[in-house]
């Protein structure tokens, strides 16, 4: 085995994956109701508007009706609940990648394509190929490995090729024009005016995300410690990011949590834990009946 496929297949406990599949999954849920309900609008939408995306065209995917777009929305919604629960891994998560990827053909087909889903999808794709996960085990797969680390890579080409596509289409003038100054025009917070109040600080700027998101591949040869570092400043740059010009990266932020020790992080048990110790206090402090 060499290093390259060694550092793909890297052992990661089956408690990350679950809780990482989780995570997944609830936010397919969420992305339904709270960050996309404005795809069931292409329901009404006339069929000579819908422009599909290439791999559409060559899957030939069928122009959206309202019983595609409202039946693929609420067998997803539950499908993706059920998936959540770690039942039938690959059943359910093929079915919910193959319903979540029309949803965004749909959703991208009409003009508008964003490139914040990436990580996301391919999180979905790889996620059933692991089987079954419960939270908490602490034995290690290969496989789980190698479904985390894919992600890993699709997170850190989304920031990578974001900065390639900026330098092919804008040339290096990109990092001295007034990109940041029309989106602020356009729709910018008080807190971005007055950023965009300080002299060359959005040029600054400008260079400072072209030179971060060319970086990005360099928090794989991070040690753990540094790498989580990493991961922080990628979640501060969306939050200066949606504070400033109200661009939300959630589903990019979902599948960020690859990165992280996911099984470390139990609620359930720590809220069982909560009840027991509340108990216990509440019975040591009765008293006897004389």
């Amino acid at each position: 085995m060499n290093r390259v496929t060694r550092w793909l297949t890297e052992p990661v406990p089956l408690g990350r994956v679950a809780a990482f599949r989780t995570l997944i999954y609830l936010f397919v849920a969420a992305d339904l109701v709270i960050f996309t309900p404005w795809v069931r609008h292409h329901a009404s939408t006339p069929g000579d508007l819908y422009k599909p995306l290439l791999v559409g065209r060559l899957l030939h995917l069928p122009t959206p009706t309202p019983l595609l777009v409202h039946g693929i929305f609420w067998v997803l919604l539950v499908v993706a609940l059920a998936a959540a629960t770690g039942r039938a891994p690959r059943l359910l998560g093929w079915t919910v990648f193959a319903l979540y990827f029309e949803w965004m053909v749909i959703a991208m087909s009409y003009g508008k394509v964003d490139h914040d889903r990436v990580g996301l999808l391919v999180a979905l794709a790889v996620l059933p190929t692991v089987g079954r996960a419960r939270h908490g085990d602490p034995r290690s797969t290969e496989a789980g490995g190698w479904a985390l680390r894919v992600t890993q890579i699709a997170v850190v080409c989304t920031y990578f090729l974001a900065a390639w596509a900026k330098l092919r289409f804008g040339g290096i003038d990109w990092v001295t024009s007034s990109v940041l100054a029309r989106a602020i025009i356009r729709r910018g917070t008080d807190l971005a005016d007055l950023i965009a109040g300080v002299p060359y600080l959005l040029i600054l700027a400008q260079f400072g995300i072209v030179a971060f998101e060319l970086a990005s591949p360099a928090i794989f040869f991070l040690r753990p410690r540094w790498r989580n570092y990493a991961v922080a400043f990628f979640y501060s740059f969306h939050v200066v990011t949606f504070a400033t010009i109200t661009i939300s990266f959630a589903p990019h932020l979902a599948a960020i949590t690859s990165f992280l020790a996911l099984e470390k992080v139990r609620p359930l048990t720590w809220a069982r834990s909560f009840l027991k110790r509340s108990r216990g206090q509440v019975r040591g402090h009765e008293r006897p009946v004389v």
